[in-house]
């Protein structure tokens, strides 16, 4: 029997649109659906790109 935990992640570079918006719903469903944990992976590599408010924004238009 498989002991390990399902988890999926989500690693969005950018703004949401339609196309990171079914990957996320996707991966959350796949996730869940075994029993285990979906991951928002936000990372700051990009200084550009990288801002709290972005952060917060998709945060916001995941849930």
């Amino acid at each position: 029997m498989n002991t390990k935990t399902i988890k999926t992640r989500f690693a969005p570079t950018g703004l949401m649109h339609i196309g990171n918006a079914r990957t996320a719903l996707f991966n959350a469903l796949y996730a869940y659906h075994h029993g285990g944990i979906f991951l928002l992976r936000i990372e700051d590599t990009d200084l550009e790109r990288s801002q709290a408010a972005l952060a917060i924004q998709l945060m916001d238009d995941l849930h």
